[in-house]
Parts: structure tokens; C-alpha cells; sequence
């Protein structure tokens, strides 16, 4: 059965609907108009200065989707005037409407083809190049760690990235249920604006500028996420391909497959030799780059370590351990081994001065390039487990150990296991901290306190594995 037509049905419009017909019409537009230009929730977080045309440094900055988004509401305008053509015109009313509408058409070409001019007009490559010289020189150190005081950004490619983006179809919801999509920006990017420049100062489908070292101090600082960007990323020039799985996890990585540009060490011998100690650029892991399964497989004696074996905290669980996280500074030898034994691990870490994630990727594990200040990219109660080692310690205040105990706790299934791995402090803090993990009222499955003997320090270190409880 065919559909009855809409054309017919304009007769019988009331005559009051052709106006709030035209305001529609009108109230598109005007959205649309919003959307497409500089006018964003951002703004007011970044106390942008810019309006629907921008002015910085004396050049007019214009979003450069806005030529296609005018398109498609002339588009748009024309489907209805050809539907009002065709519609009967015994309503004054009616015919009123199809005229205002006309007239709307007749602005939006000649907005158009005045936008047309001016991006002609502007200098060659505009269009294309974002509107920040590129300066790609380290962020200072005090911008990043105590912010700037500048909220205002300058960069033309940072403003169309955080502009709302509708969707084709002005006013209609896609399958996420929304008329335009939020581009997400880090809060304390507001605090770094110079250097969120510098990071958006790139010319677009060309190369990205090598400068992932002032993206993670970004993201440190709590620029995070950062915004996208588009240009193509550097691969290294001599890129052989990965070993296969059955090999890679316990075998040295190639050199030619790792970009050291911004590493003190040059090659992988570097980072395991006993003859570069202090100068490899990071020290939080002294042995991580030691491929081996050392340490983790033979039993300890529990009155001097605080270690527990991996098939000993898998025993806790039988056959329910399937999937998880460990957030420890690594190149992925606790997710290598927990492979071998039939469960996944994200091995969330930054680049602290080694290729820590290049490591773990070419070892055919999963890298999660990821700030302890971030929320963890994983739905509510679907981890069996999460595991920490080297990273948790005294320095970590309360406040941040809140919370992120409580979004491991978020990311836990009921009865999964969080395994906090030689967490260590001076001997005088460790009832304050272990108050928090109390305060979590998890079940204690395995609970080991040892004093720290490496240095002459009252330290010590604190093992367990909890079990998460259920919560109606």
C-alpha cells in the first residue's frame, strides 16, 4: 500500500501552521548558524574571545565546515519549496509562507556565495592550515605544572575541532539519540592554552610533528583527553614487521620498530644494560625492560617478601579470571604472563622516559596510553580483576587515592579481585593508607605487610588481594 501523499496534505494545513512552520524554518537556521560557528559550550570554559568569525591577531578565523553545513540547509530549503510548489494555494496563508521561504533561500545563497569569496580571497592553503605558527618547543615547565595564566586560544584547528558538529541532517538524531556530536577537551587544557596551540599547529592531512612528549605533559598536567587532530602520524622509516604471538612475548623487540627521537636511550641494549643504569631516563622500574619471567613464578617466603605468585591468586578464583587491567609502570610482563594462562590484560601506562607502550604492543599485548588523573575507559563492573604494582606508594595523597580506588572499584564485577602489588610508605603513614582500603569494605583474600628492606628508610610494604563485595 502506498504511503498518502504529504503534498496532499497541505490543504488541509491549519492556518496558523504555516508560521510556526516558517519560525521552525527560521529557528533552524539560526542553530545551525550557532553550531557551525566558534559559539560553543567551551567558549565560556576557555573564556574564548571568539564570536561566530573569530579575530586573532588581526586574521578573521572562520570554521571550515561552514561552507558544507550552508549546503545542506539550501539543501534543505529547496526539498520544502518544491513540496509547497506542488502543494495546492488556496491558503493565503500558505502562499505567504512559501514566499518567506523563498526569501530564505535567497539569503542563504547569497551568504553563501559570500563565504565562497572570502575563503577565495583569503591566503592559498588557509582552508587547510591551522592558524598558529608551529612552534613545536617543549611546554614550559611552569605552564604545565602550575598553568598559565592565558585562557584564550589562538589556534583556528582547536576551535573547529571543539565546535559542535550536527549531523547531516540538521535537527535529526542519529542512532546516539543527539543532533550534534561534543568533541571531548580536558578541563585544564583552559590552563595550557599556549601549548594546546603549539600541539594544534599542524598543517592537516600532512604530517603530524613528532611530539608525543608534549602531548603526555599535557595529559600529566590534566589536558586530558586531548583534543584530535588531523595529520597523519610518524612511523619509524625502517618498520619490520612484529614477530608472531607464539615468540613475541618474551623476545627483544627490534630496534627499527621503535621512533627514539625523544628517548635518552637509542637502542634497546640501552635500556637493559647494567652499564646504563642512571642514565636510561627512567627509574620507577629498574629491571621492566627485562623480558624475563624472573620474580614471578617461584614461591616467596612470606615473613620477608610481600609478593604473592600469579597462579596463587588465580587459585582464589578457578576458571574465573578471565579479563582485566593492571595499572603498574610496565612493558606488559604481567599481562604476558596472565596471557599464557588464557586471560587478557590492558596494560595501562605512559611513555615515563622509555617506549614503554611501543614495548608492550610489540610484545602482541594491549597497550592503554593512559594518565592516573583519567577516568578508565571500561563500562561498570565488567574487570575479574585489577592489578597494581610499583605505581600505588606514599606519594599519592588521599584525595587522589579515593579516587581512583573508587573507579578500579567502578570498573570491578561483584566478587572480582583488586591485587594491590607492594604498595610501600613510611612505616608511620601505612595505618593511614591502609584505612582507605579498609573503607572500600572489600573481602581480604590474601594480606601481607613486610618491612621495605631495599633502602635504609622506615619503609613498608603492604600485598593483598581483595575481593570486591555485592552491592544491591
Amino acid at each position: 500500500m502506498q504511503k498518502p501523499s504529504v503534498l496532499k496534505s497541505r490543504k488541509w494545513l491549519p492556518a496558523g501552521l504555516p508560521v510556526m512552520l516558517c519560525l521552525c524554518v527560521l529557528g533552524s537556521i539560526l542553530t545551525a548558524a550557532i553550531l557551525s560557528s566558534n559559539i560553543f559550550y567551551s567558549e565560556l570554559l576557555f573564556r574564548s574571545t571568539t564570536s561566530v568569525a573569530s579575530v586573532s591577531r588581526g586574521q578573521l578565523v572562520l570554521p571550515h565546515s561552514l561552507l558544507n553545513q550552508i549546503a545542506d540547509l539550501q539543501s534543505q530549503v529547496g526539498v520544502l519549496l518544491e513540496q509547497l510548489h506542488g502543494a495546492s494555494a488556496d491558503s493565503k496563508a500558505l502562499t505567504t509562507f512559501a514566499d518567506q521561504l523563498l526569501h530564505i533561500a535567497t539569503s542563504l545563497d547569497k551568504f553563501a556565495e559570500a563565504l565562497s569569496d572570502f575563503y577565495d580571497s583569503s591566503s592559498s592553503g588557509t582552508n587547510e592550515v591551522s592558524t598558529v605558527d608551529e612552534d613545536f618547543s617543549d611546554p614550559d615547565e611552569s605552564e604545565i605544572n602550575q598553568g598559565s595564566d592565558t585562557h584564550s586560544f589562538n589556534s583556528g584547528e582547536l576551535h573547529n575541532y571543539t565546535a559542535l558538529k550536527p549531523n547531516r541532517l540538521i535537527g535529526k538524531k542519529n542512532f546516539l539519540g543527539v543532533e550534534a556530536i561534543s568533541p571531548s577537551v580536558g578541563l585544564l587544557c583552559a590552563n595550557m592554552a599556549s601549548n594546546v596551540d603549539r600541539f594544534m599547529g599542524y598543517k592537516i592531512y600532512r604530517m603530524c610533528p613528532d611530539d608525543w612528549d608534549i602531548a603526555q605533559k599535557l595529559m600529566i598536567g590534566g589536558c586530558d583527553p586531548l583534543p584530535r587532530r588531523r595529520c597523519f602520524s610518524k612511523t619509524p622509516p625502517r618498520y619490520s614487521k612484529p614477530l608472531p604471538i607464539n615468540s613475541s612475548l618474551w623476545s627483544q623487540p627490534a630496534d627499527t620498530n621503535i621512533m627514539w627521537s625523544h628517548y635518552k636511550c637509542k637502542d634497546y641494549s640501552c635500556l637493559v644494560s647494567n652499564g646504563t643504569i642512571g642514565k636510561r631516563g627512567f627509574f620507577k622500574c629498574s629491571n621492566c625492560f627485562d623480558l624475563s619471567k624472573r620474580g614471578w613464578e617461584i614461591p616467596t617466603n612470606e615473613s620477608t617478601s610481600a609478593e604473592f605468585t600469579i597462579d596463587e591468586v588465580l587459585r582464589l578464583k578457578p576458571g574465573e579470571i578471565r579479563i582485566g587491567l593492571d595499572f603498574s609502570p610496565t612493558t606488559g610482563t604481567f599481562a604476558a604472563l596472565m596471557k599464557e594462562r588464557n586471560v587478557t590484560i590492558a596494560s595501562a601506562t605512559l611513555n615515563l622516559g622509555a617506549p614503554f607502550n611501543e614495548v608492550i604492543a610489540l610484545r602482541g599485548l594491549l597497550p592503554l596510553y593512559l594518565s592516573i588523573g583519567s577516568r578508565l575507559p571500561f563500562f561498570d563492573n565488567t574487570l575479574d580483576i585489577v592489578h597494581s604494582t610499583l605505581f600505588l606508594d606514599g606519594w599519592m595523597g588521599l584525595d587522589l587515592l579515593q579516587f581512583v580506588l573508587h573507579d578500579w572499584d567502578r570498573v570491578l564485577r561483584p566478587k572480582g579481585l583488586l591485587w594491590v602489588d607492594r604498595f610501600f610508605c613510611k612505616r608511620d603513614e601505612l595505618k593511614m593508607y591502609l584505612d582507605e582500603f579498609s573503607r572500600l569494605h572489600y573481602k581480604k583474600l590474601l594480606w601481607r605487610v613486610v618491612p621495605k628492606t631495599d633502602k635504609l628508610e622506615d619503609e613498608s610494604f603492604f600485598s593483598a588481594v581483595l575481593e570486591k563485595p555485592l552491592r544491591s
